[in-house]
């Protein structure tokens, strides 16, 4: 947990969740995911103008690397190797299923599938909660 990360570059900007006034253009992964997780930020980019990422909340960065256990659990969290990252909390909270959550409406299709080709899992489409969330590991 926390080790082997690097500086992935995003093709656009992002903001951070808890405070939009604060403009990311990179932020830290763990460096066996940043080539794919790269592919997935660039193709995003290319589907999705910034007034549809805006709209959809894929520019509001939630968090990667972040080293700490599952929630009520013992077993390291996917943030703990950099291996996960999370979009637009607030819309998109943990326990909410595709009957709340923003990121489960049909015009994140798109979104979700760039991500699953290149082999990431949402835990949303998977289990029905936790919208926010893409890991680079099946569960």
């Amino acid at each position: 947990p926390g080790s082997n990360q690097t500086i992935i570059d995003l093709p656009f900007k992002m903001r951070l969740a808890w405070d939009t006034r604060k403009i990311i253009k990179s932020f830290s992964i763990h460096e066996k995911v940043h080539d794919s997780a790269w592919r997935c930020f660039d193709r995003i980019a290319d589907a999705y103008d910034e007034d549809m990422r805006r709209q959809i909340g894929i520019d509001l960065f939630g968090g990667c690397l972040n080293v700490r256990k599952m929630r009520g659990g013992s077993n390291w969290s996917m943030h703990a190797f950099g291996a996960a990252i999370d979009f637009d909390p607030s819309r998109n909270q943990l326990r909410w299923g595709k009957d709340k959550a923003r990121l489960a409406l049909p015009d994140c299709e798109k979104f979700w599938r760039i991500w699953e080709e290149d082999g990431w899992v949402s835990l949303g489409r998977a289990v029905n909660r936790d919208f926010m969330h893409i890991q680079a590991a099946r569960l």
